[in-house]
């Protein structure tokens, strides 16, 4: 009697499960923590140099935590986050436009527009930058439905 009822149940909670996953986070961040941009001011790329933001000076967008390295910057963020947070939730911005997923790393970014790009390494970003123009309008099409 027990198999009869438990078994219906685990494959309908089975057939529900792959659905619950199968979207990612809008904006990325490490399976260790919720941080956006690892923790850097999004602000101060578009300043010319990143920095590290600091834990006072904080705030959660996107269901992220988004840091900053002055209480300047965070205003500033406040005042339009999609102004300032990088392209595409900040996931590698090259991957996007080949319509899959890869963090986007502080180290390798670039500012064009008035638009954030990260990439996931600086092999990736030199290929970037190579047909950055094409790329983006790639790229662009296919966000955000790359995260489905």
């Amino acid at each position: 009697m027990i198999k009869r009822f438990l078994i219906p149940l685990v494959v309908a909670f089975a057939a529900l499960a792959p659905a619950a996953y199968a979207d990612k986070a809008e904006i990325y961040t490490s399976w260790r923590n919720d941080l956006a941009i690892d923790g850097f001011d999004a602000v101060s790329f578009h300043k010319g140099k990143p920095l590290k933001g600091r834990t006072e000076f904080q705030t959660r967008y996107k269901d992220a935590t988004w840091r900053f390295d002055t209480q300047a910057n965070l205003d500033l963020f406040l005042l339009n986050p999609d102004g300032f947070a990088p392209q595409y939730g900040g996931y590698c911005a090259w991957a996007v436009a080949k319509e899959k997923l890869a963090p986007g790393r502080p180290a390798h970014w670039h500012v064009e527009d008035g638009k954030l790009y990260l990439n996931y390494s600086n092999r990736v970003k030199k290929r970037w930058d190579a047909l950055r123009d094409e790329f983006i309008t790639e790229a662009d099409a296919n966000w955000p439905e790359v995260l489905e």
